[in-house]
């Protein structure tokens, strides 16, 4: 009986997918993960090739910094490089050296560490989240980690490393938005670490109805954030406020405050029983 083509090719295929879940499982590198811009970061282990220099072949992890020591030529930055910039780093950095005329590096990426981004800090589901793409956004990241909680900044530190070098970008999400400015919103790389911080607050006491702490919104006046502590108590007033502000130096200014005057982080506002 003979064999259809199409039959032939499902069971090629079969056969194909059989192999690559059997390579996966054996801890083989995947041809997959070793596409020539594949970026290297910390916590990847690699394998380097020297042709006709078996001396030279080296397994090793990228360390945190994201640098290898490499036989010969000492240390090399290779965080945030692709694979195929590694090689050519490695080959010059041997010609230079004048160890070899004409080294052919290669590089096999062994092991990812995860293509991984760790989300911390004031956000709803902090954690390790996997780089699926490589063109995930810092907003699709924070939207995977919930969004900001309800202490969370509006700015996003994003850190880690491009080129070799360390990386860090301070980045306003709602300004992406509001102002249009959608090149904020960084393309981030395995590795990368993106922190929320606690979000700017400030303190009301006194004959205030609910006082307390509370999240400095942009542009919060005296005026709002009384307004967020109730307002004045029967006994209090709001003509006789009293607001303690923290300076550079680290002394503390008193002063009274037009209802106008714009609430900075971690002011604190007394709210004074009225004289009459």
């Amino acid at each position: 009986m003979q064999t259809s083509p199409l039959s032939l090719f499902a069971r090629l295929s079969r056969v194909l997918a059989l192999l690559a879940s059997v390579t996966a499982f054996l801890g083989v590198p995947v041809l997959a993960q070793e596409a020539s811009d594949y970026p290297l970061t910390a916590g990847d282990t690699i394998r380097i090739q020297v042709f006709q220099n078996p001396d030279l072949t080296l397994e090793t992890r990228v360390s945190e910094n994201g640098r290898i020591t490499y036989p010969l030529v000492g240390a090399v930055e290779l965080g945030g490089v692709s694979i195929a910039a590694a090689e050519k780093r490695i080959a010059d950095a041997l010609k230079k050296g004048d160890f070899l005329k004409d080294p052919q590096v290669s590089i096999t990426l062994l092991q990812v560490r995860g293509n991984q981004v760790s989300v911390l800090g004031q956000v709803n589901r902090p954690g390790r989240f996997p780089l699926e793409t490589t063109n995930l956004r810092l907003s699709d990241m924070l939207a995977l980690a919930g969004g900001a909680s309800p202490q969370g900044d509006d700015v996003a530190i994003v850190s880690g490393i491009r080129n070799g070098k360390s990386f860090r970008q301070e980045v306003d999400i709602t300004q992406i938005y509001l102002a249009n400015r959608p090149d904020d919103d960084i393309t981030l790389q395995a590795g990368d670490t993106v922190y929320v911080h606690r979000a700017p607050m400030f303190y009301i006491y006194g004959e205030a109805q609910r006082p307390g702490s509370y999240r400095i919104e942009r542009g919060l006046t005296v005026m709002q954030a009384l307004a967020l502590g109730g307002g004045p108590t029967p006994r209090g007033t709001d003509k006789r406020l009293r607001l303690n502000r923290k300076l550079a130096d680290g002394k503390v200014h008193t002063l009274e405050p037009q209802l106008t005057d714009t609430v900075q982080a971690n002011d604190v506002i007394y709210v004074r029983e009225s004289l009459f």
